[in-house]
């Protein structure tokens, strides 16, 4: 069985968060292990690790997704951009993943799945951390 790239697996993050936050919404249990396998077949450390960190710091992750958005929240963001929003700053300030690939994987994301101003706000958000974690 061949081994995914780091760009699919993503794809598969962003779609477990996005299930995630809809169920969060809707006050619908549910199991993250169970969800995982749904959408990603076989066990995978890097799925894991991030789906596992972004909802560990869900709280502070969008204190500082709201700190960067130009009039606006995380949760007026559909459910897609806030999982690549959300990623995308777990990705580059709690993983070994440079803050550059962090910021261009969750780009991608939102060019193939956010239109054009959500996307330009999602770099502009990422582009602002990376800037206050590179000065601090």
């Amino acid at each position: 069985m061949k081994s995914e790239n780091r760009s699919t697996l993503r794809q598969k993050i962003m779609t477990i968060l996005y299930q995630i936050n809809i169920y969060e919404k809707a006050n619908i249990e549910y199991n993250i292990d169970t969800l995982m396998k749904e959408i990603v077949e076989i066990e995978n450390e890097f799925v894991k690790d991030i789906v596992y960190g972004v909802i560990t710091y869900k709280e502070e992750i969008d204190k500082i997704a709201n700190q960067h958005l130009k009039n606006w929240t995380i949760d007026r963001l559909g459910n897609t951009d806030s999982a690549i929003l959300r990623l995308g700053i777990y990705e580059m300030l709690y993983t070994k993943t440079p803050a550059i690939v962090a910021i261009n994987e969750a780009v991608e994301l939102a060019k193939s799945y956010s239109d054009d101003s959500v996307r330009k706000m999602i770099n502009a958000a990422l582009d602002k951390i990376y800037k206050e974690k590179v000065d601090s």
